[in-house]
């Protein structure tokens, strides 16, 4: 949860800033900004947020493997019945 705020947070932030410099230079259009700041939001993030990125990334292989494990143990219970 907390990487993914900070990936939303980081976004927001960009988009801000990007929409104020076009609106200094007089650019009226929206999409250009929204698709710049979405480019430096992702290359920032990815190294910003190496440090959540990895603690997210390794309660999920936790999480996968305690399921793999249940489901290996089931599968072994059904083979001795």
């Amino acid at each position: 949860m907390v990487y993914t705020l900070a990936r939303i947070g980081l976004f927001v932030a960009t988009l801000l800033v990007v929409i104020g410099i076009f609106s200094a230079l007089g650019v009226a259009s929206m999409l250009w900004p929204v698709v710049l700041a979405a480019l430096v939001s992702a290359v920032a993030s990815y190294y910003l947020l190496q440090v959540p990125r990895a603690r997210f990334a390794a309660r999920v292989d936790a999480r996968a493997a305690k399921v793999a494990r249940r489901f290996e143990e089931s599968r072994a219970k059904e083979d001795q019945d």
